[in-house]
């Protein structure tokens, strides 16, 4: 048993059962042991591998479409580049170095990086110290001006909040502390969630919602109905809220169980990219998608970048090229599972990668 364990067991005696949303949040984030906290997750030697270690495509696209994004907001002379969650700063670094070969736009460019982790905060001064970049705890302390942010692999970390169907109602699902260990199991108080479930569910059904990233959505829209801005997110999920329970444990490349050795394992959580849209939508926004990985990075040239990749590598640097852009693409990979989606101020062009796409929200009226 490690010393995270050891306090949740306590205070799941001291204080009874914990919600699922509050043991993913100490796994992740407790400022001692919390999993992100403690060190480097990413590449062969951590537990997983994002798109931008993959391949440098995958940032590079990245960059032209927020040069494209800077374009069509009008070219402001000062623009405010966003990461939520850059990692070791992979993607920011090939994002920059695509950006280069549109000079107007590399130097209006501001980075500021949304970052909790003193250890990745060490990885991306490494990668990043040529660019100033400024880093924040929170959105809420970026400075305000015209905005591009760009979250990759962000929202499905934040702590997701589970409520399931008992004989009775609905309850609060929890972790709780049995002569065995750590368990599920439902709270004891009937939740009044029947306007936000789905009909035909039954018992033991399983729902989940995400108050973080309702609430990080609604910090953007304020931001972007006030100034001009886009956002893109790509990420792994669902179009529409589904039963199920998505929560799962990733260790050394591989699935483990939850509830074992919390804060040595990645927790993440499915994606409800219908919610967050309907949100921002209400929010006074845009929004464009989701889209599938495949398709928006299809649209923005995948194909024939990596062909331009191809004609200058030696046999092994091709091999390694050609893979990472399958992995991104292929329906079997990453290509259907990962989705795209962009939030935009109200009245912004359609973004790159979303052509075919319509707007899924519009202005609400106060």
């Amino acid at each position: 048993m490690n010393e995270l364990e050891t306090l949740i067991r306590a205070k799941i005696e001291s204080d009874g059962p914990m919600p699922v949303a509050e043991y993913m949040e100490l796994a992740l984030g407790h400022p001692e042991h919390g999993y992100y906290i403690k060190g480097d997750p990413f590449g062969v030697a951590g537990d997983f591998t994002t798109a931008p270690e993959i391949s440098q495509v995958f940032g590079e696209l990245i960059g032209m479409w927020a040069a494209v994004t800077w374009q069509q907001m009008g070219s402001p002379d000062r623009t405010i580049l966003i990461e939520c969650g850059p990692g070791r700063g992979t993607l920011m670094s090939d994002a920059l170095r695509a950006a280069a070969s549109v000079p107007t736009f590399a130097q209006t460019i501001q980075v500021h990086l949304l970052e909790t982790s003193p250890a990745l905060r060490a990885h991306q001064t490494d990668m990043l110290s040529t660019h100033d970049p400024a880093w924040h705890d929170t959105i809420e302390t970026i400075p305000p001006g015209p905005t591009i942010l760009i979250a990759n692999e962000f929202l499905d970390a934040l702590p997701v909040r589970q409520v399931i169907r008992t004989d009775t109602g609905w309850a609060e699902r929890c972790v709780a502390l049995t002569d065995e260990g750590l368990c599920f199991e439902a709270g004891r108080d009937t939740l009044d969630i029947n306007d936000a479930a789905p009909r035909d569910l039954r018992t033991d059904d399983i729902l989940e919602f995400n108050p973080a990233a309702m609430s990080f959505v609604d910090i953007l829209s304020a931001r972007l109905s006030s100034e001009p801005g886009a956002a893109l997110f790509v990420d792994y999920g669902y179009e529409r809220q589904a039963a199920g329970d998505t929560l799962q444990a990733v260790r050394r490349h591989g699935f483990a169980d939850p509830l074992e050795a919390p804060g040595e394992a990645d927790l993440t959580a499915h994606v409800d990219f219908g919610t967050l849209a309907a949100r921002a939508a209400a929010g006074g926004c845009a929004v464009f998608g989701p889209v599938s990985q495949a398709a928006f990075l299809r649209s923005l040239g995948i194909a024939e970048r990596t062909a331009a990749l191809l004609q200058n590598a030696d046999p092994e640097q091709a091999n390694s090229v050609y893979a990472g852009t399958q992995r991104l693409i292929d329906p079997a990979a990453m290509g259907t599972l990962f989705k795209a989606l962009a939030i935009t101020h109200d009245g912004a062009a359609t973004p790159a990668g979303f052509e075919t796409h319509s707007v899924s929200g519009t202005r609400r009226d106060d």
